[in-house]
């Protein structure tokens, strides 16, 4: 089954039939939520049209088509979006790169911003995760990335299957199921990367709680969260991230950890920061 298909059947299996109206049981009902033929007829379009769409022998449809079975299935703003990435996949740019062995190069004017931001742990993202640069701090906060074979520098990847960075998240069930939901927005965006899917694979092949929730097909687009570390050094710590796009290369993505003035937090990471330059 397609990815299309396979986001619509979770998400039509997701909503109890009663809620639209529907009976919960009867006529006989065999599959749980809504049967292909209501979705089809809350979206107003034909029965055989959305079968075609789900079983993936129709893989485009038009924005109005979309947006009825978004409604229809009650879909977020963000699996609403990824419904229209699937059935409209986005045009690859020049710059990107299918095969995923090319990295996008760091300027040496935002090097020199993350070696000034002393204070604040900063890495370089590219689309795929990988962690592409990174200042001391982040350094002290996480890990020696460099000590790291460049394929194993990958965010959602350390969260899953490196042991210092998922033992001391203390949120980590929440942090990792809203990361596996932001990678599929992700994959989504770059159809037929083979850097994601080779990520991808590797986590569903060696991490059951990754398989559970990828199975899920749950999107976010969120770009700040909370994270709660128990560092080694610093002690207990509320963070907030931020992902924010680099505008002078759109290709890379600045995640920013800060903490609230004045609070424990921001004392820890001061600390922290002169620990990383001494």
């Amino acid at each position: 089954m397609s990815e299309l298909g396979a986001f619509l059947k979770s998400k039509r299996a997701a909503i109890a039939p009663e809620s639209v109206g529907l009976p919960a049981v009867g006529n006989p009902r065999r599959v749980s939520g809504l049967r292909r033929e209501e979705v089809a007829q809350l979206a107003a379009m034909s029965v055989d049209h959305y079968t075609r769409l789900e079983q993936g022998r129709v893989t485009t449809a038009s924005d109005s088509v979309l947006n009825g079975i978004a409604t229809a299935l009650r879909l977020t703003d963000a699996e609403r979006a990824y419904l229209h990435i699937l059935a409209q996949p986005p045009v690859r740019s020049r710059s990107a790169d299918p095969g995923g062995a090319g990295r996008p190069a760091v300027s040496t004017l935002l090097r020199d911003l993350l070696e000034a931001m002393k204070d604040v742990p900063v890495l370089v993202i590219d689309p795929r995760g990988d962690i592409v640069a990174w200042n001391d701090i982040a350094v002290a906060l996480y890990l020696d990335f460099a000590e790291m074979p460049a394929r194993e520098r990958n965010m959602i990847r350390m969260l899953f299957l490196e042991p210092r960075v998922r033992g001391m998240h203390q949120n980590w069930d929440e942090v990792a199921a809203v990361s596996v939901a932001r990678l599929r927005m992700s994959v989504g965006l770059m159809p037929g990367d083979r850097r994601m899917a080779e990520v991808v694979s590797e986590l569903l092949d060696r991490d059951p709680d990754f398989r559970r929730w990828w199975g899920g097909h749950e999107v976010l687009a969120t770009d700040t969260f909370r994270k709660s570390f128990d560092h080694p050094v610093a002690g207990r710590m509320l963070l907030d991230w931020q992902a924010l796009t680099v505008a002078a290369d759109p290709e890379l993505t600045m995640i920013v950890f800060t903490a609230p003035p004045g609070s424990a937090t921001a004392d820890s990471l001061r600390m922290l920061g002169s620990w990383a330059a001494g």
